[in-house]
């Protein structure tokens, strides 16, 4: 592919971006220089040591917050200028907030994905009836269709929350944090489904998690955040320039280029 083609399927764009907080008093910068393309159709992981500012990241991507500075632009357009409808068509999210609906059945909570489309009384059509059967395939959960959500695992429920951003049709799913609570396996089984679903579907997955180890193997791209820079690149790019050794603290985990994972430094 061309380089020209290639830029026409960047889908959210970073540029010069500087996250964190303001009050009438002062202002409280979290990270800056902010700069990235994200491609369609590839699953991205945004990785960083606790409290570096990746929730902050997400929430200023997703609208949530507003940036401190420079620009965010969803499919060439600047996310600002864009109602909280269309972004809702454009871009769906899965945060970590416990579900307060929990009584719902697993095809209600996925039908909520629909609102964006639906008329106010929230009628779904048999359209949007095929694209919740679709979504709930997607991420093979068709047989859990009708339980409750109060009846499922963390793992089931986590499937249930990317069907539901599914159902939603957008172009790009953010997730905050997709594999807390869940054990080992299920947290590999989750962030390869996401692979999976990038693609089957040609949608773009940014995640951000702990699970650096897991997002090495399956990411196309990484962002990583260090305290003084962001650095956005190929995982075995950030391999080779030694991106994954400044991470954290050499005292007690180091990362090992030959087998691209952390260690504990006996």
């Amino acid at each position: 592919m061309n380089m020209t083609a290639e830029r026409q399927h960047i889908i959210l764009k970073a540029d010069q971006l500087s996250i964190g907080y303001k009050t009438k008093k002062k202002e409280t910068v979290v990270a800056s220089d902010i700069n990235f393309e994200l491609q369609k159709g590839h699953l991205i992981g945004l990785v960083g040591a606790n409290g570096i500012g990746k929730s902050t990241l997400l929430r200023t991507l997703i609208k949530v917050q507003p940036a401190l500075s420079g620009n965010i632009s969803l499919n060439g357009k600047n996310i600002q200028t864009t109602t909280n409808l269309e972004l809702a068509k454009h871009l769906s999210i899965v945060l970590t907030e416990p579900l307060t609906s929990k009584n719902l059945t697993v095809f209600e909570l996925v039908a909520l994905g629909r609102h964006p489309y639906t008329n106010w009384i929230g009628n779904l059509t048999e359209a949007d009836d095929s694209i919740i059967s679709n979504s709930l395939e997607l991420v093979n959960i068709t047989e859990l269709k009708d339980k409750r959500c109060y009846e499922l695992s963390d793992g089931q429920l986590q499937k249930v929350m990317i069907a539901r951003a599914l159902a939603q049709d957008t172009a790009i799913i953010v997730l905050d944090e997709p594999t807390t609570h869940l054990d080992m396996y299920h947290k590999a089984y989750i962030l390869k489904l996401l692979q999976t679903l990038t693609k089957e579907t040609g949608k773009t997955i940014l995640f951000s998690s702990h699970e650096i180890d897991l997002a090495i193997q399956l990411c196309d791209t990484m962002i990583v955040m260090q305290k003084d820079k962001m650095v956005f690149d190929q995982p075995c790019k950030l391999i080779s320039e030694g991106v994954f050794n400044s991470l954290f603290p050499k005292d007690l985990i180091v990362f090992d280029e030959k087998i691209g994972s952390f260690r504990v430094n006996k």
